[in-house]
């Protein structure tokens, strides 16, 4: 099973926080992804962390589709959710119809909602940097950490 990579923080692009975006830590848990090394290198170094119940909620399917062991990928999660370092943002029905907001406001994008949701928070937090491979982070003004 894929463990989380103890931190210690030597040289990340900044001290900020780090968002941690579902095609990030796909690459995270993924030992056969391409982009594994470097994310856990990313998040070996990052010193705060970020995310989302709606980030959570989408790797779960994702990691299905990929035919990634259930039983290893829920351990992950369980895992990841209790480290200190780690803020989960828990999406309300506010932030939830903010998002909603942005997508009717970017039609002609291809962001889900789960982006949306980001994006917002984000903006809300001052994040710049995410660990995703995800392009759409690019178009609303971001730093991604994975090359495509």
């Amino acid at each position: 099973m894929p463990t989380l990579p103890a931190l210690t923080a030597q040289h990340m692009m900044t001290s900020e926080t780090l968002f941690l975006d579902t095609s990030g830590l796909l690459c995270l848990f993924d030992t056969g992804e391409a982009r594994h090394g470097s994310a856990h290198e990313i998040f070996r170094q990052a010193k705060s962390l970020l995310t989302t119940n709606y980030v959570l909620a989408e790797f779960v399917p994702l990691t299905h589709v990929r035919g990634l062991n259930r039983e290893y990928v829920l351990k992950f999660l369980q895992t990841l959710v209790l480290l200190p370092r780690l803020e989960l943002i828990w999406l309300d029905e506010t932030l939830h119809a903010r998002a909603m907001a942005l997508l009717e406001n970017r039609l002609d994008k291809t962001y889900s909602l789960c982006d949306a949701a980001s994006f917002i928070v984000m903006r809300e937090r001052q994040i710049t940097q995410t660990l995703t491979t995800d392009k759409h982070f690019v178009q609303e003004g971001f730093i991604k950490l994975l090359e495509s």
